[in-house]
């Protein structure tokens, strides 16, 4: 369980993931809209949010399969432009998931391909924000995770601070020296 009071912890833990369930369950049968009764059979694939299949799989009720944004064909994607992968489309936190289901799936890959996504896409979302601090640009923000976005508008307005600073005032300011004394009037 991550922040309570954070939303985007929140809305992170919201992103459905296709479980196995590994017992029968009763009284659980709207999890799975296949089933007629209110009983769920070893063996269903039904997809859950991510909080409650967390808990479900530490209980050991339910086997977690991988996400289909964290998928060979997402993978192969980001090794040929990193850049141009449209990541919100396909999981709007996909960092925070990532690092919330890494130990609780089979594929222990999932950690180093996170760390290879962000150093890749890092280069081109600082750049992009920093060539286009004064422009309104939505284009690049809608491939952006919302982890990403946050960086962007980040470096974005440290770039229009530092401009803003860079223009106005004086450059050069007087310093108070402690150990220095006024001459005296005589």
């Amino acid at each position: 369980m991550g922040n309570y009071y954070d939303i985007d912890d929140i809305l992170s833990e919201e992103e459905h993931v296709l479980v196995v369930f590994q017992k029968a369950a009763t009284g659980v049968g709207l999890l799975d809209p296949s089933s007629e009764t209110n009983k769920v059979e070893q063996g269903a694939k039904v997809e859950l949010p991510f909080w409650l299949a967390q808990e479900l799989h530490a209980r050991h009720a339910v086997a977690m399969s991988i996400p289909p944004c964290f998928h060979q064909m997402t993978r192969k994607e980001v090794q040929a432009d990193a850049a141009s992968v449209d990541l919100q489309s396909r999981c709007a936190y996909f960092y925070e998931l990532g690092c919330k289901i890494a130990p609780l799936v089979a594929d222990r890959t999932i950690g180093s391909f996170l760390l290879y996504t962000f150093s890749h896409r890092y280069k081109a979302v600082h750049s992009k924000a920093h060539t286009a601090a004064f422009a309104t640009t939505t284009k690049p923000l809608c491939l952006l995770t919302k982890e990403e976005t946050r960086l962007y508008e980040a470096a974005q307005s440290s770039m229009t601070a530092f401009r803003k600073w860079r223009m106005g005032g004086s450059r050069f300011s007087t310093v108070f020296l402690p150990g220095r004394k006024r001459k005296s009037v005589d």
